[in-house]
C-alpha cells in the first residue's frame, strides 16, 4: 500500500473513531461530564502545583544560560554513561523532581536551541521521562496501596530500570550521518582550558544569546508554562472522559479479551485485566484499578502498577508527542523505550521483592532524598508540600550529579595523564 493511500486511510479511520466518540458524549453526557470532574480535580490538585514552578523554573534557568553552565560541569558524567550532552542532567534531574513530561519539555527546548543533535533528544527521552518520588511514595503507596513501605520498592525498581535504559540507548543512532555532522561542529567551536571556566564562559554565551531582559524573561516563562500546562490537564480530561466512555460501552470488555488469555497462560490473576488496560491509556487509573483488585496477590499488583508507572501511559504519550511537533526528535524511539521500560521495571520489581527488599528499600530512599512523602500525601497534596518535596528531590538530585561529574572527571584526567606516563 503507497505512503498517501495509508495516511487516508488513517484519516478516514480517525474520523470514525472521532465521530464515535461523539455520539458517545450524547448518549452517555452525565458519565462523560463526573469522568472530566475527576480528571479537573487531578489537575488542580496535583498537576498544577506540582508541575507549574518547575516549568517556570526551568524556563528562566535556560534564559539566564545557568543550564548550559551546568551542562558544561556535568559532561564527564553524561557523555561517558549515556552520550548525552551535560545539559541532559538538568532534564533528568527536573524529570525525577517533577515527572512527566517535564523531562519532554526540556529536551524539546534543547533542541530548538541546537543544545543537542536529534539522536541525542530521542537518548534523553529514553531514560529521563520518569515518575517523581511523590507520586511513587504518596500517591501510589500511601494514598492506593495503604503500605508506605513498597513505595521504596517501587521507587529503586523505577530507577534502575531508567538508568538501563539509559545505558542500552546510549548505542540509538550513533551511526546517524547528520548527528555525527553535528557533533563535529559542535566540538570544532566548543572552548578549551579549565572546567570551571568554560562553565562560566558559557553560561555568559548562553545569556548573551537570549538577551531578553529578566522581566521580560519571567513575563514569557510564566506565560509558556501556564500554556503547557493547559495542554497537559487537557491531555488528563480527554483520556479520564474516553476511558470512562470504553468502559461503560462495553468496548473495553471486547478489546481485554488478548490480554485476559496472556494472563490465563502465564497464570495471573484475571483481575488484572481491565487495571493493564486502563493503564496502557492512562497512568493514575490504571494503577489505582490495579491497587483496587482485592482478588490479585500483592507481587502481581505491584508488578503490574511498576509497569505502569515506567510505561506512563498513552495519555502521557500523547503530552510529549504534543511538546515534540516543533522539533524533528521522533516518537518511535521514546516508544521502544517506554515498553522496554515497563518490562525491565516490572521484572525487577519481581526480583527485588523476592530478595527481601522492600522494606530495605523504603527506608534506605527515605533517608537519601530526606522525605517519604507521606507527610503530602496526608495533607491532599498541597501546593506548600508538592512544591517542597519536589524542589528537595530536584537539589539533592543536581547535587549528587555534579558530585559524580567530579569523581568521573577526576578519574577520567588520571587515566590520561597515567596513559601518557606509560607512552614516555
Amino acid at each position: 500500500m503507497s505512503r498517501g493511500k495509508k495516511s487516508h486511510l488513517s484519516t478516514l479511520l480517525l474520523a470514525v473513531m472521532a465521530i464515535i466518540f461523539t455520539i458517545a458524549l450524547v448518549v452517555y453526557p452525565k458519565q462523560a461530564f463526573e469522568a472530566g470532574m475527576s480528571g479537573l480535580k487531578v489537575c488542580w490538585e496535583v498537576i498544577i502545583p506540582s508541575l507549574l514552578p518547575f516549568f517556570v523554573l526551568s524556563e528562566i534557568l535556560l534564559g539566564l544560560g545557568v543550564v548550559r553552565g551546568f551542562g558544561v560541569l556535568l559532561e564527564p558524567l553524561m557523555r561517558p554513561l549515556f552520550s548525552v550532552p551535560g545539559v541532559g542532567a538538568f532534564a533528568l534531574s527536573m524529570g525525577l523532581a517533577a515527572g512527566y513530561p517535564m523531562d519532554a519539555v526540556i529536551t524539546a527546548r534543547f533542541r530548538e536551541t541546537n543544545q543537542c543533535t536529534r539522536i541525542e533528544g530521542e537518548r534523553l527521552l529514553a531514560f529521563t521521562n520518569t515518575a517523581d518520588p511523590l507520586f511513587m511514595f504518596g500517591a501510589v503507596a500511601v494514598g492506593m496501596l495503604k503500605s508506605p513501605a513498597v513505595g521504596g520498592l517501587l521507587a529503586v525498581a523505577h530507577y534502575i530500570s531508567s538508568f538501563l535504559v539509559g545505558v542500552l540507548f546510549k548505542f540509538w543512532g550513533r551511526n546517524d550521518k547528520t548527528h555525527l555532522a553535528e557533533l563535529q561542529a559542535r566540538n570544532n567551536v566548543r572552548p578549551r582550558g579549565n572546567l570551571i571556566k568554560r562553565a562560566f564562559q558559557e553560561t555568559l554565551r548562553a545569556r548573551d544569546e537570549d538577551g531578553r531582559p529578566f522581566g521580560k524573561l519571567l513575563g514569557n516563562s510564566v506565560t509558556e508554562s501556564i500554556q503547557t500546562i493547559l495542554m497537559i490537564c487537557g491531555f488528563i480530561v480527554f483520556f479520564a472522559v474516553l476511558i470512562e466512555i470504553l468502559h461503560i460501552s462495553g468496548i473495553m470488555a471486547i478489546v481485554a479479551w488478548p490480554i485476559a488469555l496472556v494472563y490465563h497462560l502465564f497464570h495471573i490473576n484475571g483481575g488484572l485485566v481491565n487495571p493493564t488496560l486502563a493503564g496502557i491509556l492512562e497512568l493514575d487509573i490504571g494503577s489505582a484499578q490495579a491497587a483496587a483488585a482485592g482478588s490479585a496477590p500483592m507481587l502481581q499488583k505491584l508488578a503490574l502498577i511498576s509497569g505502569i508507572i515506567a510505561w506512563s501511559g498513552l495519555s502521557v504519550h500523547a503530552q510529549v508527542a504534543s511538546v515534540l511537533t516543533q522539533t524533528d526528535i521522533r516518537m518511535k524511539p521514546y516508544f521502544l523505550a517506554r515498553f522496554l521500560h515497563a518490562v525491565l521495571a516490572a521484572a525487577l520489581t519481581v526480583v527485588l521483592w523476592f530478595l527481601g527488599m522492600g522494606q530495605t528499600a523504603a527506608q534506605a530512599f527515605a533517608h537519601v532524598t530526606s522525605f517519604t512523602a507521606v507527610g503530602a500525601a496526608s495533607t491532599g497534596h498541597s501546593f506548600w508540600h508538592v512544591t517542597k518535596y519536589g524542589f528537595s528531590f530536584w537539589i539533592i538530585a543536581i547535587c549528587a550529579m555534579l558530585g559524580a561529574s567530579v569523581i568521573f572527571g577526576m578519574f577520567r584526567r588520571v587515566r590520561i595523564i597515567s596513559f601518557h606516563a606509560r607512552i614516555k
